[in-house]
């Protein structure tokens, strides 16, 4: 069976599986600067393994897609009010503000759906 047959998904997965422990590969990834040069890199390891990926397909199936997403610091997914999910969730990295307890959970708001 040729590899070029499987469908995006399960060539996507080879790759990630191939990926992994390979250590030059890995390094060129993390050397990248941008989303642009990640999928360089991997349309090439895709080449090489035979499994015949476009950019289009790397960069729009996962977990490739939230490699490049991530690496270019573009959010995934927005909620609310246009601010990206990452920046939602929980303020990682920010101060607490003063007078607040570590253990207190901030307030949410429930819309609804009506």
């Amino acid at each position: 069976m040729d590899l070029k047959d499987l469908p995006v998904t399960q060539r996507v997965n080879a790759l990630v599986k191939a990926l992994d422990g390979a250590k030059r590969t890995n390094e060129a990834l993390a050397r990248c600067r941008d989303g642009e040069e990640m999928l360089d890199v991997l349309l090439d390891a895709s080449s090489r393994l035979g499994l015949g990926l476009t950019r289009w397909e790397l960069e729009n199936t996962p977990p490739i897609r939230d490699w490049v997403w991530w690496k270019n610091k573009e959010a995934p997914l927005t909620i609310g009010d246009s601010k990206p999910r990452y920046q939602q969730d929980g303020g990682q990295g920010k101060p607490r503000p003063s007078g607040s307890s570590e253990d207190e959970t901030p307030r949410r708001r429930f819309l609804g759906l009506f």
